[in-house]
């Protein structure tokens, strides 16, 4: 392999890819919002709960029923620079219903902000977040958030951490107080207080206090006794009985710096920030049958890991998100596509700030593209140069098995190529999944998905983007497997309310049961079958 001009070298070192994790309302697209603003790439943050009367959103939640609800459903890629670096930053929905997307999303991350909210401390999504982290052994940086407000012992917090996640905490910084009291951090390693002032700001650099002793008096005088003395105990039981931070183990994920502050009122946020860009890795490599793939490999190569349809409903485009493992991309290069073995040029590679986009001449390993995409692309698709050596195949995104279901009923007859085109570009994004009845492939479709608020997603996009208007007849099934094996005969799970068997999109059949108990009675009388849990296109997995 030949390496790539130094100038290459120096724009992938300069590459962050990260995402942020946390539970529905921690302060994650807060969280986002000021990061943002650091790198000049918004002026003003956004609300995210809205007023009647408030026109701002947030830039990460582009689409209209996200403004609505004052939630994120869909992963947003924002791109922007701050000082020296290029950063692409993931903000996944939080809430359960739509983790899928968020998988997906980890698989092109690099590293992962987890953010606490310091009230109510580790919290069941961020427990499923983490455990996929942990899985792909993505390195974890701690933001404990909204410590302006009344909130839990930072001791007991990082215990709650070490015990439920199993991973040992190092605090970078410490707080002073909290709720009411709150006074501000204090950098352990910089020694340096960062006080805090109330009131929103937005985005204003605040200069640190340099502390030249703890027991200085101006210090003492200015904290209060009563708060100077249980910092200095404190930070004295963090030194004693502390772990020392350790790289190899922080990039191994068996370690996670933690920092406090406050994403709404924007305390903490930029030394964070600077601290995270510091100990977050450059581009890593990525997995293939083969062996390893080095984002320094001369030759382009990528993966899709999220599809979007009508990021731009006037123009009904679709966009197709790689993240780029190595070498360099260029407008209008002539790529591989591995599953297809077709080549395929990619003339429209957009780079994007929520649905703000722009179109981008060259891209390296660690960016997020965006791909203008006629519908050739489907996630966990592979691409590589055509001049790259072998024919090589990312590890795949798979898709799990869906745990609620409901019959789609279309209300006007007539729309019916509407609603076909529709569940077709929207399944692409990988939200829900269409299934069709064996024998009766015309019947009404029955849609699948993880999380049940995906189907009011759906229904509103299909009335909004299609303009075909849906209602549904939810299915009493709970448990769905892929089935494989000699002799399979869908009929013997024709059994309405306890067993149905459908196929998927790509003709293969997947049971619906009705309870666990119903699916492992099915196991007994069929030992020559394989049920599974999850696939990938063109491949099953058990």
């Amino acid at each position: 392999m030949t390496l790539p001009a130094h100038s290459h070298v120096e724009e992938i070192t300069r590459r962050r890819t990260f995402a942020i994790i946390s539970h529905p309302d921690a302060g994650k697209t807060t969280l986002t919002e000021k990061l943002l603003l650091y790198g000049g790439a918004i002026h003003v943050a956004g609300a995210v709960k809205l007023r009647k009367t408030q026109s701002r959103h947030t830039t990460s939640d582009w689409m209209e029923l996200e403004r609505e609800r004052g939630i994120s459903i869909t992963t947003s890629v924002l791109q922007f620079a701050y000082e020296g670096h290029h950063i692409n930053l993931l903000d996944t929905p939080g809430h359960n219903d739509f983790s899928e997307d968020t998988y997906r999303t980890l698989a092109a991350a690099d590293a992962a902000v987890m953010l606490i909210d310091s009230a109510k401390g580790v919290e069941p999504q961020t427990i499923k977040l983490f455990q996929v982290c942990r899985m792909r052994k993505i390195p974890i940086i701690t933001f404990m958030n909204k410590l302006d407000r009344a909130g839990r012992d930072p001791f007991d917090l990082m215990d709650e951490i070490e015990k439920v996640l199993g991973i040992p905490c190092v605090p970078f910084n410490w707080p002073i107080g909290s709720g009411s009291d709150f006074q501000g951090v204090y950098d352990r390693n910089t020694r340096r207080l960062y006080r805090y002032e109330r009131g929103e700001n937005t985005g204003e650099r605040k200069q640190a206090e340099e502390i030249t002793a703890l027991d200085d008096p101006a210090f003492v005088a200015s904290l209060g006794e009563r708060a100077h003395a249980q910092l200095v105990e404190e930070l004295g039981l963090l030194d004693a009985a502390g772990l020392p931070f350790d790289q190899d183990l922080f990039l191994e994920g068996e370690l996670t710096p933690v920092f406090f502050g406050s994403a709404l009122n924007d305390f903490g946020v930029e030394p964070f920030l600077m601290k995270f860009l510091e100990l977050s890795p450059r581009p890593l490599p990525r997995a293939t049958a083969t062996g390893p793939v080095d984002p320094h490999r001369d030759a382009f190569s990528g993966f899709v890991f999220k599809i979007q349809a009508n990021m731009d409903p006037s123009h009904r485009d679709r966009v197709a998100f790689v993240r780029v493992v190595s070498g360099k991309f260029t407008r209008g290069m002539e790529v591989r596509h591995v599953r297809t073995g077709k080549p395929l040029k990619l003339n429209k590679p957009l780079q994007f700030m929520a649905q703000e986009r722009m179109l981008i001449e060259e891209a390296y390993a660690g960016d997020i593209v965006g791909l203008w995409d006629s519908g050739a692309l489907r996630i966990g698709d592979s691409l590589h140069a055509v001049e790259a050596a072998g024919n090589f195949e990312y590890e795949g995104i798979p898709r799990f098995s869906p745990e609620h279901f409901v019959r789609v009923v279309l209300q006007d007859p007539m729309r019916r190529k509407q609603l076909k085109k529709g569940l077709e570009e929207l399944s692409d994004e990988g939200a829900v999944q269409v299934f069709y009845d064996p024998i009766l492939l015309e019947k009404d479709p029955v849609l699948g998905a993880v999380g049940v608020l995906q189907f009011e997603v759906i229904q509103y996009r299909l009335r909004a983007e299609y303009g075909a208007d849906v209602s549904y007849i939810r299915l009493p099934y709970q448990l769905a497997r892929w089935v494989e094996g000699e002799g399979f005969n869908p009929r013997k799970f024709d059994d309405p309310g306890r067993t149905a068997c459908l196929l998927d999109v790509e003709g293969r059949p997947l049971v619906l049961f009705q309870s666990e108990w119903m699916f492992n009675r099915a196991k007994e009388l069929n030992p020559k079958l394989t049920f599974i849990a999850a696939v990938q296109p063109g491949r099953a997995h058990r």
